[in-house]
């Protein structure tokens, strides 16, 4: 197996800039931060298609959501990054490289968008920026991407970034907004060997 340069976890992590967008890591300390995260995850469309273990629903856990995420950093099985206009600076949703495996090299990534924000490739423009940073910088060498069966937009999303469908896993996550009943999600994966997707997604 090949050696894993600890140096690719340093911390702080960098911010990343492409395809008009700014990524910086979110900052726990932060009360603005604090509030986008809030609007982020109580927002009706993300909760229709994902259910976190705890619950964000003022702005105190939003705080401590926020907190477990640095913890995560700081640990280096993740990194939460802030997406926001290059430009204006505006914040405009979320992407995260999370549950990384040094030894084996993996990460999962994930991503939302603010309201105001969508309709804009947002997603798409942020997944190319962090998944080419993760599978070269960072030094992974699988990078997946899940979502719930019928969430289409993630779908097109994935493939048009270069992640590949490899199959749909059962019963793999919650119902929205349950922790006692289950869905299907379909499973998406990038290699650093994989070619460069031929779409490349236009900046802003």
């Amino acid at each position: 197996m090949a050696h894993v340069d600890e140096r690719s976890f340093a911390h702080p992590f960098p911010d990343l800039h492409g395809h008009g967008l700014r990524l910086r890591p979110w900052d726990a300390g932060s009360e603005a931060d604090a509030e986008i995260w809030l609007r982020g995850l109580s927002d009706p469309e993300f909760r229709r298609w994902n259910t976190p273990l705890r619950f964000v629903t003022d702005l105190d856990s939003a705080r401590e959501s926020l907190r477990s995420k640095a913890d995560g950093m700081a640990e280096g099985t993740s990194v939460p990054y802030c997406v926001m206009d290059a430009a204006t600076g505006t914040p405009l949703g979320h992407i995260g490289v999370n549950l990384i495996n040094r030894v084996m090299r993996t990460g999962r990534v994930g991503y939302w968008v603010l309201p105001e924000a969508r309709g804009q490739g947002v997603a798409t423009r942020a997944l190319a920026v962090a998944a080419r940073w993760a599978l070269t910088d960072l030094g992974l060498h699988r990078l997946e991407l899940d979502h719930a069966v019928g969430h289409d937009s993630s779908c097109h999303i994935a493939e048009r970034c270069g992640f590949r469908y490899e199959g749909t896993l059962r019963d793999a996550m919650w119902q929205a907004g349950r922790h006692d009943a289950y869905r299907d999600m379909h499973l998406h994966a990038r290699l650093a060997t994989d070619p460069e997707p031929s779409w490349e997604p236009s900046g802003r």
